[in-house]
C-alpha cells in the first residue's frame, strides 16, 4: 500500500524538495517557512550542501567502483546525500529510524519498486558509514 504524505507534515519531505531545488535547479534562496521541525530542517539541508564534497566522496568509497553516482535519478542522489549526511553527523539518530524516515518521505516522489532499491542502498550505506564511524 502506498502512503501519502502532506510535505508540510514531513521534514524529510522538505529537505528533500530544498535539496534538489539547490543541486538542480540552482535555486539560491533557501527560505525555510514556520515549522515545528524548522531547526532540524535547516541543519540538514545545510550541512549537506556544506559537506557536498565530502559526502559524494563517502558514497564513491562505500559503494565501490562499479556503483556510478551520477547515473542514478536525481531523487536518489538527493535522498541519499542528506541521508549520508544524517549518518556521519547524527550519530544520535538510528541508522533505521533514518533510513525508515526517509524511505516514508520517498514515497512522495518515487514509485513502490523504487523504493525498495533505495532501501537497499540506504541499509548499505548506512551500515558501512556507523561501523567505520562506532
Amino acid at each position: 500500500m502506498r502512503t501519502h504524505y502532506n510535505s508540510k507534515n514531513n521534514p524529510r519531505v522538505i529537505i528533500i524538495q530544498k535539496l534538489y531545488g539547490k543541486f538542480f535547479n540552482d535555486e539560491d534562496d533557501l527560505d525555510f517557512p514556520k515549522h515545528r521541525f524548522k531547526k532540524f530542517i535547516k541543519d540538514i539541508v545545510q550541512g549537506t550542501i556544506e559537506r557536498n564534497d565530502l559526502i559524494l566522496e563517502e558514497l564513491d568509497t562505500k559503494l565501490g567502483d562499479k556503483f556510478i553516482f551520477n547515473n542514478l535519478d536525481k531523487i536518489f542522489q538527493i535522498i541519499l546525500k542528506a541521508a549520508t549526511y544524517e549518518f556521519l553527523y547524527k550519530p544520535n539518530v538510528s541508522i533505521n529510524i533514518i533510513i525508515k524516515e526517509y524511505l516514508n518521505s520517498s514515497n512522495f516522489f518515487l514509485e513502490d519498486s523504487q523504493t525498495k532499491y533505495l532501501n537497499a542502498l540506504l541499509d548499505n550505506i548506512g551500515k558501512k558509514l556507523r561501523s567505520k564511524n562506532a
